[in-house]
């Protein structure tokens, strides 16, 4: 007879008091006795008893079970898809209180991962946009949708077209999101109108468990320019029914597209960035302003997802970069340019590096339609390129902006800064632990003169953080 496996955890645990937001939709709680769990669905401030439902490097994960108190900091959601559609975790939680929480996960970063000293913590900066702030969303589309525990057991079909989100964690779970006060412009409209027309038109929704179908992806690109970007992607190269399905789009909104391109996905996975794309009709590209700079964003181009944020974020890593006109500066991880056009006027020189060719064609080509010519870029990888060789030949950097993505900077990368012994470098990050790792590293010839976190994205547990590094004098 089999022996029985003994409980990882308790059924249950009472009494425990949420004191802030943790990663994922989760928040952090207290038991009585000081243990901490990670609770999903509650706001600090709440008071609940929750059941444990799994264990990871001894931690336990939880569900409540029971309120005992709710958070005067709670708020009514404004989405009529939270609690379902996994994208705004925090809805729930006064804005004024995600923007305090999201101060102290980077403080903590500082403290605990990098044992970081700060001169000076710059208070953080809010989005003046809590809703319709994104530039760029992607939606799953599928023959059925997911029910939720209610609607299961019901008379509710599921085996309906679905044009949404996926259920977090579930990669053939699609929830059909009527309303997204994410996105700007024709966002909503276009996407349920697109669902509505392939319909009509018996265009087949790609079937992810049997991997059939036709209509699989939509990307939606705004700009503050009022142009909108559609990208649609097929599973198969039906060449006739894409081309009768897209010139019908043309057909009824025409209008609100100022660029159509498409691509063929027969992938397991829905990244379409490695993927040929093909312009269709209007433009190639559309095109968006930070400040004085115009860019071309084509469909891979990576551009910052909450445009008017990010012009306050660059904003931040200029004054931080004290330019004066004279300074010859690096830009690694430059994407298309964007933070390195931003600060070329007040500069003698920028040096760009990225990873990802298509990016710096779009650099290069967006400062030449901005008439900037102090700028010079490199595609590779940026602990390849960034040596002693191109040191010399580009000369030492008075100032260096970094911008790494969530994985922080190549330790490789890393020995070259404390190498080059610049004077400055702008730290910009979208992931303060990974920061605070390098920070710590940095920290042989480095002193954090001034930080300031930047919340970019509102309703989520992500934050921006940027950091000045000040040069010791050895």
């Amino acid at each position: 007879m089999a022996r029985r496996r003994k409980n990882r955890f308790p059924e249950r645990i009472d009494n425990v008091t949420i004191t802030g937001l943790a990663d994922k939709g989760f928040c952090v709680g207290k038991t009585p006795e000081g243990m901490t769990v990670f609770v999903e669905d509650v706001a600090p401030g709440d008071v609940v008893d929750v059941r444990p439902f799994r264990k990871k490097k001894k931690v336990l994960f939880t569900a409540p079970l029971r309120f005992i108190e709710r958070s005067a900091e709670r708020v009514e959601p404004f989405c009529q898809h939270f609690g379902v559609c996994g994208g705004c975790k925090w809805q729930h939680f006064a804005y004024s209180g995600q923007l305090r929480e999201k101060e102290r996960i980077v403080h903590d970063a500082f403290r605990r991962i990098g044992k970081v000293e700060v001169e000076q913590w710059d208070p953080i900066l809010g989005s003046e946009n809590i809703e319709w702030y994104r530039n760029k969303l992607e939606f799953g589309c599928a023959n059925r949708r997911w029910l939720t525990t209610e609607e299961i057991g019901t008379d509710i079909d599921n085996e309906v077209p679905v044009i949404g989100f996926h259920k977090a964690g579930a990669y053939d779970k699609l929830i059909q999101i009527e309303k997204c006060h994410l996105q700007h412009g024709p966002s909503n409209e276009l996407r349920n109108g697109l669902r509505e027309l392939a319909k009509e038109l018996n265009v087949p929704f790609f079937d992810m468990r049997e991997r059939h179908g036709l209509l699989r992806q939509l990307m939606v690109r705004t700009t503050t320019t009022d142009e909108c970007m559609l990208v649609v992607a097929f599973f198969e190269d039906d060449r006739e029914r894409i081309t009768t399905f897209l010139d019908a789009a043309l057909e009824r909104y025409g209008s609100q597209i100022s660029s159509l391109y498409y691509c063929i996905n027969p992938k397991v996975n829905e990244y379409l960035m490695d993927l040929d794309m093909v312009h269709y009709a209007g433009k190639d590209h559309v095109t968006e302003n930070l400040g004085h700079v115009h860019f071309r964003i084509g469909p891979k181009s990576f551009f910052q997802t909450n445009t008017k944020q990010a012009e306050k974020l660059y904003a931040i890593a200029r004054d931080y970069a004290g330019l004066t006109g004279e300074e010859n500066v690096y830009d690694l991880y430059t994407g298309i340019g964007s933070i390195a056009l931003y600060v070329a006027e007040q500069c003698k020189s920028v040096t760009g590096i990225e990873e990802i060719a298509a990016a710096i064609d779009d650099a290069r080509e967006n400062a030449r339609q901005n008439n900037v010519s102090n700028t010079t870029f490199y595609a590779g990888q940026v602990r390849d390129i960034l040596t002693d060789e191109f040191a010399r030949k580009h000369g030492a950097p008075d100032v260096l902006i970094t911008d790494p993505p969530r994985a922080g900077m190549h330790p490789k990368v890393v020995e070259m800064l404390l190498q080059l012994a610049v004077p400055r470098i702008v730290y910009v990050s979208c992931n303060p632990a990974t920061q605070a790792r390098d920070l710590a590293l940095l920290s042989e010839k480095y002193v954090v003169e001034r930080a300031r976190p930047v919340d970019m994205f509102p309703h989520t547990s992500h934050v921006e953080n940027v950091v000045k590094l000040r040069r010791i004098n050895l």
